[in-house]
């Protein structure tokens, strides 16, 4: 008897949908820079390097120093992330210690949040904010429309390719005058884009230089540009069950042969101490392996383990007592936790809450430790090779005692982006900002 054909069972990737974009910015190391206009370019991301700091009047060296043994730390990444239609430049710096005996203890990573005005981008902002506002008062003159043959194949009656966009912004699309309204707000919108990074960029290199600095004896990883790709997720998997396959319930078996068979779940629930969350977490960033970053400005972070940080992001709501009679038995719903910043110490100046930005990812240890030993090699003779291999190879010797161990670090900066001077009197024209960040250790 031929077997029956199985037309719901397939394993081919035809099966799976197409991939989903989040809102997720994912940093990744997109090769060695070596040309000094860029290390010393405030608007270009790096791992590693020493930093190329944005306000004009250089922020104090303690910045970079770990709160625990006081040593200045090593950049770990800059990134430059300016907020939209804000006229504020803006950069995020992050430095972390690696001296073992500092690992595992508050103030070994520290961030800072640097702040530039930005002189002609803000003019080119009240420019655009202010034509928007004329247009909105100004009122559009009454035009009499002369009838016209639907089935005529003349100009005035083509569609608007792009009306759907119209619809959308709000924007009438039936007349001339509102398509050339919408090209030259359009037109002004990219020349307000392309001058201001423009002008960014040349903002950014005419800022501070460490040649002459204290920041220039720092220690530094060898400099990595940091590039950004949008974070896709894959959608799970049809699980389709063949026609032809048998399902075998132990339950049934148990009481039709009257067997015991509780203890084939038994072991699984006792043995297995699965960490879902950082379950969730490796399956999340196993999609982009190469990932050092997740930015996500006003996002919610993607937790490591199931730790006191975890518990402080995504605590346990309230719960009603369990009953302690067997009359008032009670079923009690799956508890499901909710991401809250209530625990997050506010913004010192403005008094504003904070909200998470960014995190750093377990692969840039492996980035940076790399970086650092290719560095080692190229500087080093052929003579000095060979000893490194010889010390390498002997059973006394000592190992390095230097290294990070975090599962990620969380970045947490102010909601309101704020730019206060000392008194917190008025707005200031740069500032330079220590925000939190929460790590989560590798145990």
């Amino acid at each position: 008897m031929p077997s029956a054909i199985e037309d719901d069972w397939s394993d081919s990737d035809e099966e799976i949908g197409s991939e989903v974009e989040t809102s997720v910015l994912l940093g990744v190391p997109d090769g060695a820079m070596e040309t000094k206009a860029d290390i010393e370019d405030a608007a270009v991301s790096r791992i590693g390097g020493r930093p190329a700091l944005l306000p004009s009047g250089e922020p104090s060296f303690s910045s970079s120093q770990c709160k625990n043994c006081s040593r200045p730390m090593e950049l770990l990444v800059q990134v430059w992330c300016p907020v939209e239609d804000s006229p504020m430049d803006r950069a995020l710096y992050i430095w972390g210690c690696s001296q073992s005996a500092c690992q595992r203890k508050d103030g070994s990573v520290r961030a800072w949040r640097g702040l530039r005005y930005n002189v002609v981008y803000a003019a080119k902002l009240a420019n655009k904010l202010a034509k928007k506002q004329t247009q909105h008062k100004a009122p559009s003159p009454a035009k009499t429309v002369p009838p016209t043959n639907p089935f005529s194949m003349q100009a005035g009656s083509t569609p608007n390719p792009f009306g759907l966009g119209d619809q959308v912004f709000g924007q009438p699309a039936s007349t001339v005058s509102a398509i050339k309204d919408e090209s030259e707000d359009t037109s002004d919108t990219e020349s307000v884009t392309s001058e201001s990074s423009e002008h960014s960029l040349i903002t950014a290199m005419a800022s501070t230089t460490i040649d002459d600095s204290p920041w220039q004896a720092t220690p530094s990883f060898p400099p990595i540009y940091l590039s950004t790709v949008s974070e896709y997720l894959p959608p799970p998997p049809k699980t389709k069950i063949p026609q032809s396959a048998r399902i075998d319930d132990l339950a049934d078996e148990d009481s039709k042969g009257g067997k015991d068979m509780n203890w084939a779940f038994e072991p699984y629930e006792n043995s297995l101490n699965v960490d879902n969350v950082f379950d969730r977490f490796t399956k999340r960033v196993s999609n982009t392996g190469e990932q050092c970053l997740r930015y996500e400005l006003k996002g919610v972070p993607l937790p490591f383990s199931s730790d006191h940080v975890f518990d402080r992001l995504f605590p346990l709501p309230a719960q009603d007592p369990l009953p302690v009679t067997k009359a008032s038995f009670k079923v009690v719903p799956a508890v499901k936790r909710s991401y809250s910043t209530a625990s997050i110490p506010p913004c010192p100046v403005c008094k504003a809450g904070r909200v998470f930005e960014c995190q750093l990812m377990p692969n840039l240890i492996n980035v940076l430790r790399i970086s650092l030993k290719d560095e080692d090699t190229q500087k080093l003779t052929d003579e000095q090779r060979m000893k490194v291999v010889q010390k390498a190879l002997q059973k006394n010797a000592v190992s390095d005692k230097r290294g990070m161990e975090w599962g990620t670090c969380m970045v947490f900066s102010c909601e309101r982006d704020c730019c206060l001077d000392d008194s917190n009197d008025g707005e200031a024209k740069e500032c330079w900002r220590e925000e939190i960040v929460l790590v989560q250790w590798d145990d």
